[in-house]
């Protein structure tokens, strides 16, 4: 196909739109790229947010690192748009109509709009001038702005999954007093196992963060110094700074607007592409079917927004690719790393394997009957790499054996054999 007269519209700059604009490059498009997007900052990394950034004392905009260099957009022609929100999309026209009031026709459309923090109706909470969430820079400059200028650096978070506990991390080491209130019966309940969040209940409760569990918040009223929280069991809690990290929502206006079939996302095909004639869409806003999975998902992760820019990429200049990688994940909380490979959803049995030389440091294995579907690891880069390996390769790994860890931990070591397969 040739490309050099066509134009391809990028909205949404992180991971995926940033990622996608190179890869049309380096795959062979040849006509111009425009990358778009609101945010003013030129693309950066988002994982850090509630990590590294945080800690760190003095977190100014050059702390944010980007994802590829000024010049680097220059020397592959990708012209940005930042700072610029986009209006409309015409589809019949193929135009896409910016804040600016400039109007760019497009060939091809990419929707990287990512997905947006959801604020829970609680009483008084919009009216609250002080309530932060935790999804691009500028809302990290003003948590550590409300942190360092606090009289009694008193935090709460609402929200007890990895967002809300890596952001508790980060404030205590910062000297915060944190407490974090969640609605459900334990942490990370939509997304960790019994056994995970028990160890990171007790990491962070060892770190001096208080933890609520089912504990329902009804009420948040802002008074002259502080911030009062009613929750539905009567306790009421004070706060200098407040943070919402209650999970989010796909941005899908755009593609409602020009017909777009919905469902908890922008549904897409096996190559990515929308209901909509010429309009792809990756990354957070894509709810897209998993082959090895056998399920509908929409997946918050830096690799699926990466993986998923190359697929489209490559669909986009003609040469037809689906999508189909293992998702891997990671948490950074105090001295733990978190690294997640697969999906545990649906697994009918579960194994942890526990390394005996080494302290905080575990794994656990999810099966759903023989199959391996996806690995936890707690400080373990090996069971990680491993895990993921033997998911891709649909490699029969044998529960008794990963359970072991007298069993050194190599392939051979841990593979299902004919005389203990049946």
């Amino acid at each position: 196909m040739d490309t050099t007269k066509l134009n391809c519209v990028i909205i949404g700059a992180s991971h995926a739109g940033a990622n996608c604009a190179l890869e049309l490059r380096k795959q062979g498009w040849l006509g111009a790229i425009y990358l778009v997007d609101a945010d003013e900052y030129l693309p950066y990394h988002r994982p850090p947010l509630s990590k590294d950034y945080l800690s760190i004392e003095d977190v100014e905009t050059s702390s944010f690192k980007p994802l590829f260099a000024k010049e680097r957009y220059l020397e592959e022609n990708i012209t940005l748009k930042l700072g610029v929100s986009v209006i409309k999309v015409d589809e019949k026209q193929k135009s896409v109509a910016l804040s600016t009031g400039e109007i760019l026709d497009y060939d091809k459309l990419v929707l990287a709009t990512g997905a947006s923090a959801i604020i829970p109706p609680i009483e008084g909470i919009s009216a609250c001038k002080k309530v932060r969430v935790l999804r691009n820079a500028v809302d990290a400059l003003q948590i550590q702005q409300d942190f360092k200028t606090s009289a009694n650096k008193e935090v709460v978070i609402i929200g007890g999954g990895y967002i809300g506990l890596e952001t508790a991390a980060s404030l205590k080491k910062m000297g915060g007093d944190i407490t974090v209130l969640e609605r459900e019966e334990r942490i990370l309940a939509r997304v960790a196992p019994l056994e995970l969040a028990n160890y990171f209940q007790e990491l962070h409760t060892a770190n001096g963060v208080e933890i609520y569990t089912g504990t329902s918040v009804v009420k948040i009223e802002e008074k002259e110094t502080s911030i009062e929280i009613k929750c539905s069991n009567g306790k009421v809690y004070s706060a200098d700074v407040l943070i919402v990290g209650t999970g989010v929502k796909p941005n899908t206006l755009l593609a409602e607007e020009i017909g777009a079939e919905i469902d908890n996302g922008i549904k897409v095909d096996a190559n990515l592409h929308t209901s909509v004639k010429d309009v792809y869409a990756i990354g957070d806003v894509a709810q897209f079917y998993h082959p090895k999975y056998e399920a509908w998902m929409r997946l918050e992760s830096v690799q699926n927004a990466v993986d998923q820019a190359k697929i489209v990429a490559a669909n986009v200049v003609g040469e037809a690719q689906q999508y189909s990688a293992i998702p891997w994940f990671w948490s950074d909380q105090f001295h733990v790393k978190l690294q997640m490979v697969g999906l545990s959803k649906g697994y009918t049995n579960l194994v942890v394997r526990t390394e005996a030389d080494k302290e905080d440091c575990f794994s656990i294995w999810y099966f759903k009957n023989d199959d391996l579907i996806a690995v936890d690891a707690v400080n373990n880069g090996k069971a990680f790499v491993l895990g993921g390996k033997f998911i891709k390769n649909n490699t029969l790994v044998d529960p008794i054996k990963i359970a072991d860890h007298t069993i050194p931990f190599k392939p051979n070591n841990l593979i299902k054999t004919e005389t203990n397969a049946h």
